[in-house]
């Protein structure tokens, strides 16, 4: 840990606790980002900012409160700590609000995540543009007389983060993160202007996929949209792809949150070690992945992270719950949200299966929709391409799937075996049988 930085820590909890806090903790953190943007073969935008924050949280007899501030030098500390105890003084007790007991904070994970990237002080400005321009121009030259506009960015972030609670946690984290990528506007017949896109994420910039091909996969998404019709409802078998399947998944993980179960808001409060889906169903929450996106030694509470089975073969295992909602609910504690979100992967790919599936639809992207925690009733507007024995036989638009996700999660027959490492929701394509496409 910056030395500096753990001499700023332990005399801001000590000042906390002389200026009459029971209890605190304190994160500082700095992040640096530079984003570049390109447009009509040229940079259309260019930001970089470093930013640096002190965030103290008070605990005093039952009241709670937090504020962060910029400025770390000592005497406006001095002073910003007092006006957070003495605001957390005048609040209305809340019996629930503490510091975790210390006994969760035992046990991190030794070994390297790998979560940044040693080389990023040699990531040069002109290595910045070099990415953006070529996957511009890679896409602008894909994208042939279709394209009417492409937005090309590169983006690249180093965080830096330092805690301490007044109660025994320490813990700090260095991570680096990279994200390229385009959108491309097409011209479709009359006045649709379909948009796609592709783009790449990750700690380490070696692990990113080749500019010359993210540039040419975002025009290949952008002219797959071309032509695009709505077909009458159906019920089809679908596939959603890897990168997408995160949107409807968060409605079921929304339900298992402890907010939402102590709130009487979560369709699966009275489901655990009930069947939640078939048993293709299995969520895996592991930490753990190396340059894994959602890979953490801790989470916001300061708990040791561990791996947790979430559902097992379509049986609901555990509940997310924070420190805070635990006490309201009685129960022991697991963790506010996933970390990496695992679903074991198949051994065929996606166009095998599509060759036994027959007539179907594989989801590329969803447009809007709602997720109800309380019912599990959830709405999406789909795009993608109708398929029929392997084979495209034109892109759709202009249609929604309702459910409900204890029927959906049911329906479940397949996993593909390609899952996305660009994201901490490590999913691979998921197929779904007997699915109803509403359309025409």
């Amino acid at each position: 840990m910056n030395k500096a930085m753990q001499e700023l820590l332990n005399w801001a909890v000590d000042q906390a606790k002389k200026t009459g806090a029971a209890d605190c903790k304190i994160t500082l953190s700095k992040r640096r980002f530079v984003e570049i943007r390109y447009r009509e073969k040229k940079p259309d935008a260019i930001k970089e900012a470093t930013t640096q924050n002190l965030n103290l949280e008070v605990f005093l007899n039952g009241k709670y409160a937090s504020q962060s501030t910029p400025d770390l030098r000592k005497p406006a500390l001095e002073a910003f700590i007092k006006e957070v105890v003495d605001n957390a003084s005048v609040l209305d007790q809340d019996p629930f609000r503490s510091l975790p007991d210390p006994k969760y904070y035992a046990g991190q994970i030794r070994k390297d995540l790998e979560l940044n990237d040693t080389n990023y002080d040699h990531y040069t400005p002109q290595d910045r543009h070099a990415t953006a321009r070529l996957i511009e121009e890679v896409s602008l030259e894909r994208g042939g007389e279709k394209v009417i506009s492409a937005e090309a960015t590169c983006y690249d972030s180093y965080y830096e983060e330092y805690v301490k609670t007044s109660n025994g946690f320490l813990g700090s984290v260095e991570t680096t993160f990279y994200q390229k990528g385009a959108s491309i506007t097409v011209q479709d017949e009359g006045d649709r202007r379909p948009n796609g896109g592709y783009w790449v994420n990750g700690h380490i910039r070696e692990d990113l996929t080749d500019s010359r091909e993210v540039g040419n996969l975002a025009a290949l998404r952008a002219l797959a949209l071309l032509g695009s019709k709505k077909i009458s409802t159906e019920v089809l078998p679908v596939i959603i792809e890897n990168r997408s399947i995160g949107r409807v998944l968060n409605g079921f993980l929304q339900a298992l949150t402890g907010q939402n179960l102590q709130q009487k808001r979560s369709f699966l409060a009275d489901r655990k070690n009930q069947q939640v889906g078939s048993k293709a169903f299995t969520l895996v929450d592991d930490p753990h992945i190396i340059r894994g996106l959602g890979s953490r030694y801790y989470d916001g509470d300061g708990f040791a992270s561990v791996r947790r089975d979430l559902v097992k073969e379509g049986q609901l295992l555990e509940f997310l719950v924070d420190w805070y909602y635990s006490r309201k609910l009685e129960c022991e504690p697991t963790t506010s949200w996933p970390s990496n979100l695992i679903l074991p992967p198949g051994n065929r790919s996606v166009g095998e299966i599509m060759k036994d599936l027959g007539r179907g639809i594989l989801i590329t992207d969803f447009i809007g929709g709602n997720s109800n925690a309380t019912t599990g009733d959830f709405s999406v507007g789909i795009i993608g391409q109708l398929f029929d024995k392997g084979q495209i036989v034109h892109p759709v638009s202009e249609m929604n799937i309702a459910d409900n996700h204890l029927k959906f999660w049911n329906k479940l027959v397949e996993a593909a075996n390609d899952p996305w490492k660009y994201s901490s929701y490590q999913l691979p394509s998921l197929v779904f049988n007997d699915v109803v496409v509403a359309g025409i």
